[in-house]
């Protein structure tokens, strides 16, 4: 429910089921401490971090590093993904799954397709019999380079008939292809327990927009067609889509030059959503919330046992610049820099 007075209005916090903070390991990049200060000023209340860490979180003392870091510096409640694979290498061993079921809210090697089905299939059946989501990253580069769509809705097909298989709870990361939300809408057609997610990025940009060799629209998967978008926003609205997270991933600016995929969204993404979809009629604020606050929230609460409240105050009527060098985070690359939006964060 939202309240309405004057130029402000209070909605739900929100929880982004998809960050990367970067500690341990790679704290050039961003610190649990600034990365929890961008996701207060982006109107979060919890978020879940992904295993893209040195060392990964593949055993029980591996976790406890993030967990440490996590309790001594975040500024909101944090909860960390597990690894399905040993060092998060997509292949090779399964990680110690059963230490780590306690502290985690579900194993994901984001960043890397685990493209070996026996090995999918039983890291689906041991998080399965664990009571945890798999939370994977469609890719598989056998049927293309990540700018063909179906090395994601091919990776993701073969996930969904494994998860039909073994009965697991399975979450897609950011998708980002036409195909992949109609296999996603079938799915659910037929009673699989999937779930999924797509970013700010992928539902206000298409193609068309990217400028060529900036590395402020250099993410994976990449920005697709206009008509991957349209797609998305569709299985947004029907439900097929259950949420949106940004895929928060800051690199440094050398890293950016030298290559590295992803861009920072905690501070960007609702004033960018509710500008570009709610202010031009796309969305209602309704779905928009639904999408960034309650759906999330229940994901979260189902993963976690732990229920979340609380409320974030916005200026929806006072127009402002994104500015990255304001931004909290360490990241600043940002397609969105620029861009005039509305939607203060005033908490």
């Amino acid at each position: 429910m939202q309240h309405q007075r004057n130029n402000t209005i209070l909605l739900p916090g929100f929880v982004d089921l998809h960050v990367h903070f970067r500690e341990p390991g790679f704290w050039q990049k961003e610190t649990i401490a600034t990365g929890s200060a961008a996701a207060l000023r982006g109107g979060y209340i919890a978020v879940v971090t992904m295993p893209n860490l040195k060392p990964a979180p593949d055993c029980l003392p591996n976790l406890q590093q993030q967990l440490e870091l996590i309790k001594q510096q975040a500024q909101l409640p944090v909860f960390p993904v597990g690894s399905i694979t040993m060092g998060q290498l997509g292949k090779g061993e399964l990680s110690r799954m059963e230490e780590m079921a306690p502290y985690v809210c579900g194993f994901s090697d984001d960043g890397v397709g685990v493209n070996d089905p026996a090995l999918m299939k039983e890291a689906m059946q041991r998080a399965r019999a664990l009571g945890k989501p798999i939370i994977a990253h469609c890719e598989d580069l056998s049927f293309g380079d990540a700018h063909n769509p179906a090395s994601e809705y091919k990776a993701l097909e073969r996930d969904l008939e494994l998860a039909a298989q073994t009965g697991c709870h399975y979450h897609v990361c950011h998708v980002s292809a036409a195909q992949s939300v109609e296999l996603i809408r079938q799915a659910k057609k037929d009673g699989l327990a999937v779930t999924a997610e797509t970013a700010p990025h992928y539902l206000v940009l298409c193609d068309a927009d990217v400028l060529l060799g900036d590395y402020n629209y250099h993410m994976n998967p990449p920005i697709r067609a206009a008509a991957d978008r349209d797609a998305l926003l569709a299985g947004l609205i029907d439900g097929t889509i259950d949420c949106i997270a940004t895929d928060h991933a800051p690199h440094t600016a050398q890293d950016k030059l030298n290559g590295c995929p992803g861009l920072v969204g905690l501070e960007t993404a609702f004033p960018v959503l509710y500008t570009k979809l709610v202010r031009e009629g796309v969305l209602t604020l309704d779905q928009l919330v639904n999408a960034m606050a309650h759906n999330p929230r229940e994901l979260l609460k189902r993963w976690t046992n732990r229920v979340f409240g609380g409320s974030v105050l916005w200026d929806v009527q006072t127009p402002y610049i994104i500015e990255p060098s304001e931004f909290a985070t360490m990241g600043r690359a940002t397609p969105f820099a620029g861009w005039e939006v509305y939607g203060k964060c005033l908490n």
